[in-house]
């Protein structure tokens, strides 16, 4: 049974299918309870799914691609590819074996990329969260910091973890961090009142978030900062009723990090951010100029 478009009716099984793989699929659960399909919204998804209700795929109208279909192979995802068109692929993120399987299928292995990395994903059941708090410390709301500093931050984000350049990583700092004070997504951990590092929740609902935009300074890190903002941001989440916690780990020193206090190893994530985008045509992939 190939793909087809999926419609209103499917999107209880779609849910199903997603939260039962929650490690790789938070970023197609956000979007599409936040814009469904079908939005003019640059997150807004065209969706497609299994007829066997296994397997979903969508491209967001900015043209990343994102998919949960543990059980799809080499043909599967060909046809995939081919339901895209003319539309011009910028990324494809999700669980990484499935990234790589559909990447290999429609020819894209070889397309200039501005990042191309997997990194080990972890689930927090936050019944199990361990946070250490202090007493010279404290979180408060992003738009409660000096707003310069953090910018610079999110701009030193942007160079390190996506290989963005600086003057582009500044102007998407800017928006960036403008969006994160207008959703109050993002906490700054403070020690003796000097802000010391950052995090955020990059989507959240009302089951689970996805924990992102982790940053400490190079010169504040190795003193536990990212572990305990993190840790006591997750206790706001859980206040409101969140039972899961999603993130990607940079690094093993991050990783142990998380699992200190109660994330557990879940799956490997892949993000691949193209340098141009790329078409996908009649099995073949043409690169755009």
């Amino acid at each position: 049974m190939g793909w087809r478009a999926a419609n209103r009716s499917d999107l209880d099984w779609i849910e199903v299918l997603l939260f039962a793989h929650i490690e790789g699929s938070m970023f197609l659960i956000g979007n599409l309870r936040n814009h469904g399909f079908g939005s003019d919204h640059p997150h807004g998804l065209t969706l497609w799914v299994r007829e066997t209700r296994d397997g979903v795929f969508a491209i967001t109208n900015t043209g990343s691609v994102m998919m949960m279909a543990p059980g799809c192979g080499n043909a599967e995802w060909q046809d995939a590819g081919q339901l895209l068109g003319p539309r011009e692929v910028t990324a494809v993120i999700g669980n990484a074996a499935q990234v790589r399987s559909f990447i290999a299928a429609n020819g894209l292995q070889d397309h200039p990329c501005q990042l191309d990395r997997d990194e080990p994903g972890f689930v927090l059941d936050v019944a199990e969260l361990a946070v250490e708090i202090r007493p010279d410390e404290n979180i408060i709301p992003l738009a409660d910091a000096p707003r310069a500093l953090i910018e610079e931050w999110r701009a030193a984000y942007e160079v390190e973890a996506v290989n963005a350049s600086p003057d582009q990583a500044q102007e998407k700092a800017r928006r960036d961090i403008a969006q994160y004070i207008a959703r109050d997504s993002h906490r700054v951990l403070l020690v003796e009142g000097r802000p010391v590092a950052m995090a955020g929740h990059n989507t959240a609902f009302a089951e689970a978030v996805q924990v992102g935009g982790v940053y400490t300074p190079p010169a504040l890190r190795g003193r536990g900062y990212a572990r305990r903002v993190v840790g006591r941001h997750m206790l706001e989440a859980r206040a409101r009723g969140a039972t899961q916690g999603v993130l990607f780990a940079a690094s093993e020193e991050a990783a142990r990090a998380y699992r200190s206090i109660g994330f557990r190893r879940a799956g490997t994530f892949a993000l691949v951010l193209f340098a141009r985008p790329a078409q996908i045509r009649a099995g073949h992939v043409r690169r755009c100029t």
